[in-house]
């Protein structure tokens, strides 16, 4: 196919195809002249799967082009799982830091209670670390022995995502279907939950009747029977019009 049909069947402009060859995401079709290029079914493929780390899971070119290289690089789709995207290499300086600060050590904990095996540099320890301080601060009485159920929910999921990459796949499909459940299937868990915490909070704060009629925000702040006029709540719903 030409380029124009490559892009009428991709949904994907054409300018931006050509950006996408130029950065490497998508190979470079096969030259019939100076000006002209055929494509395939695999161009047309791979740009798809472009478009959902780029458009659905929100990567950045630069990310997305790591994550590609990643897939490229690792036939082994088990390793895949928990590839990390967040970011650039960091200095050994940041990285020491990040490793020595205050929470490290609460996801660690967390991560011993649990039995999970993972690298002494993995990124999500840090990342839960500093999740943990900051709840601190903020004077919450959350620490990491509050987050063994989400813990426990976590390691439910990941059992899930190795499920699905059990079948007859080639190398090649195997290492993307990590990619795509590693990555796309992670906003999908946080999607889901969001709509579970809609339908929680309003049956909660309003009970069944009404039910999917009012959104988790109008829930929240409704004053309920029980809340005088100087209550939490009241005063939420009289500021919530207010200009600030």
């Amino acid at each position: 196919m030409t380029l124009a049909e490559l892009s009428s069947l991709s949904g994907t402009p054409a300018a931006t195809i050509k950006y996408y060859l130029r950065e490497g995401l998508l190979s470079p079709g096969r030259r019939v002249s100076a000006t002209r290029a055929d494509y395939g079914e695999e161009h047309l493929h791979r740009l798809r799967l472009i478009r959902a780390l780029i458009g659905v899971r929100r990567l950045s070119v630069g990310v997305a082009g790591r994550v590609l290289g990643t897939m490229a690089r690792q036939p082994d789709p088990y390793r895949i799982l928990g590839l990390p995207i967040d970011g650039g290499p960091a200095s050994p300086d940041g990285d020491r830091e990040r490793a020595e600060a205050p929470g490290v050590a609460g996801a660690w904990s967390l991560i011993a209670e649990m039995g999970w095996d993972v690298g002494s540099g993995t990124a999500a320890a840090r990342s839960l670390g500093e999740i943990l301080h900051a709840l601190s601060e903020l004077g919450t009485e959350i620490d990491w022995r509050t987050l063994l159920p989400y813990a426990r929910l976590a390691d439910r999921a990941s059992e899930l995502d190795i499920e699905q990459l059990d079948g007859a796949w080639g190398p090649r499909e195997a290492a993307e279907r990590a990619v795509l459940v590693c990555l796309l299937l992670e906003p999908a868990l946080l999607a889901l939950r969001r709509l579970a915490g809609e339908d929680k909070s309003v049956r909660h704060f309003q009970g069944v009747e009404g039910g999917a009629q009012s959104t988790c925000e109008e829930a929240a702040v409704r004053p309920r029977p029980e809340d005088g006029p100087g209550s939490p709540a009241a005063f939420s719903g009289a500021s919530k019009g207010m200009d600030t």
